[in-house]
């Protein structure tokens, strides 16, 4: 027909599968609501916000999905009548939040893919071919690339930590930190009563002092002696959340847990419409808030950045 350009097969066929992806992705938004369970381990806050940012997400991604929400409360026993639960719901797809709803999906089933937020490590998901999510643990070179952000010209990083716990993360940390030009001073901590040895060997060897989840050295009762070894020797201590700041830490980086349910969403999405779970790795949280404790900060003689007191989540005055 004049005027009408002649297709070539290549063309044909690209639109083809381009139909094909736009249907399958119409079907799945204009078809029933898809069945998804959720655990969930605990009631507190931050797990609410990663299921409504999860809820967000499918919404956005076009996902008609219908909920089925099993609170765990801490309790495993009530993990088995959950699953049981959305085997019976045909879930297509179960979400886990929390380390306890995750560890029992994992160990229990395998027909259905799995999606896990708010667990610290991938650790909880090895050896599960059906499962991927988003850990809580930021890797090492994002913590010490904030570190050098919020503290510019201090090179010399104290960390105490228990190496049966943490030798992996702290080696790695080791060879990050000298890429990046610090030098990394570490202390094992075995046991509580080894602490004050290991805060007073860093007295005179460490411009800051950087904190990693630990059993042993990060507990309710050895918060009191650090932050006395911190504003003792004018060392900042970088904690691991807004309550550590709020204690008298320097800062500490957190997470958008809205978010984190966001990212478990598109991961969900992605599986629903036909991407294999396998080639989904687990990941860290995309975005990073923190908080600064500026009484510290003058406690310390420190002068932080205006743009970064602006951008902080919390401000302790």
């Amino acid at each position: 027909m004049d005027g009408v350009p002649a297709w070539n097969p290549l063309g044909r066929a690209v639109l083809l599968t381009f139909v094909v992806l736009i249907a399958g992705s119409a079907a799945l938004r204009a078809g029933p609501s898809v069945p998804i369970a959720v655990l969930v381990s605990q009631d507190a806050a931050p797990y609410q916000e990663a299921l409504e940012g999860f809820r967000r997400a499918l919404s956005r991604q076009g996902v008609s999905a219908q909920l089925e929400v099993y609170p765990l409360r801490g309790e495993i026993a009530g993990a088995d009548a959950a699953l049981r639960g959305a085997r019976d719901g045909r879930a297509q797809l179960i979400l886990t939040l929390g380390a306890l709803a995750t560890r029992a999906a994992v160990r229990s089933v395998q027909e259905i893919p799995i999606v896990a937020g708010m667990v610290l490590t991938p650790e909880d998901l090895v050896g599960a071919p059906n499962a991927t999510g988003v850990f809580l643990e930021f890797p090492v070179e994002t913590e010490l690339h904030w570190l050098q952000r919020i503290l510019p010209g201090q090179r010399n990083v104290g960390v105490l930590f228990n190496p049966s716990e943490n030798q992996e993360r702290i080696d790695s940390a080791t060879r990050v930190a000298r890429g990046l030009g610090l030098t990394l001073q570490s202390r094992k901590v075995a046991s509580p009563r080894d602490l004050p040895d290991a805060l007073d060997s860093l007295a005179n060897r460490a411009d800051v002092l950087w904190s990693v989840p630990d059993q042993v050295v990060l507990t309710p009762q050895t918060v009191r002696p650090i932050m006395l070894f911190s504003l003792r020797n004018r060392i900042p201590f970088v904690g691991l959340s807004r309550t550590w700041v709020k204690a008298g830490a320097l800062y500490a980086l957190d997470r958008d847990y809205d978010d984190i349910g966001a990212q478990c969403g598109e991961m969900a999405a992605a599986i629903l419409q036909g991407k294999p779970t396998r080639s989904l790795p687990p990941v860290p949280p995309r975005k990073v808030i923190y908080s600064i404790n500026l009484k510290t900060a003058r406690m310390l003689k420190l002068d932080i950045q205006q743009g970064l007191v602006q951008s902080a989540r919390t401000v302790v005055e």
